[in-house]
């Protein structure tokens, strides 16, 4: 892929433990960055400065994990390059849009890999590269017989609990920005638990 003017991440769905981000900070220090981080009950906040911005990545505690939330852009590349780790590394999802003078490249990432990757330029789009679903019958068999289904959808449960808790907490302050982005993220769980309850 070509170097971009700038890399938005949007739809995160990555989840840590605290070592894994014990260890990011590490590396970000290894590499020069200027850092310092915070932390409370709810949330565990990283601040970046890159040039004269300072990006936040903010992690919200789920029990003994951590899940990355809210969207990002950033400009510096390096920076860029330990996000698309993080995703790599976590296994996780996300909607990458990379802008590089008049165009734009939409890579849809799941469990860590890119299965899309679209080039928008005005109105035209193209998709680059689809992976085809390769499913063999043993692996429907194994399908049929895993409860992996069952097991997202406790997952499903306690994310949409905790997304309205979110939501509840963003009405109290009126963040109109977070309000949005649980409203999203509540209308994306409902369409995945649609698609799992068939």
């Amino acid at each position: 892929m070509n170097r971009s003017d700038e890399v938005e991440y949007c739809n995160l769905e990555l989840r840590f433990d605290r070592r894994q981000i014990q260890d990011l900070i590490r590396d970000l220090i290894r590499e020069g960055y200027s850092l310092y981080w915070s932390e409370n009950e709810s949330l565990f906040i990283i601040s970046i400065r890159t040039g004269r911005k300072l990006v936040k990545l903010r992690f919200q505690r789920i029990q003994q994990r951590y899940k990355i939330v809210g969207d990002y852009t950033l400009r510096d590349e390096r920076l860029s390059g330990f996000m698309e780790k993080l995703i790599g590394d976590a296994r996780g999802h996300a909607v990458v849009k990379r802008f590089k003078d008049r165009h734009i490249f939409v890579e849809n990432i799941m469990f860590g890999e890119r299965i899309r990757l679209v080039e928008i330029c005005g109105l035209e789009q193209k998709v680059i590269f689809q992976k085809r679903p390769i499913v063999s019958a043993e692996e429907m068999i194994q399908t049929f017989q895993s409860t992996r289904a069952e097991e997202r959808m406790d997952m499903m449960r306690i994310e949409i609990d905790d997304t309205l808790t979110e939501l509840s907490e963003a009405m109290k302050v009126e963040d109109v920005e977070q309000m949005e982005h649980c409203k999203v993220r509540l209308s994306r769980l409902r369409c995945e638990m649609i698609q799992l309850e068939w």
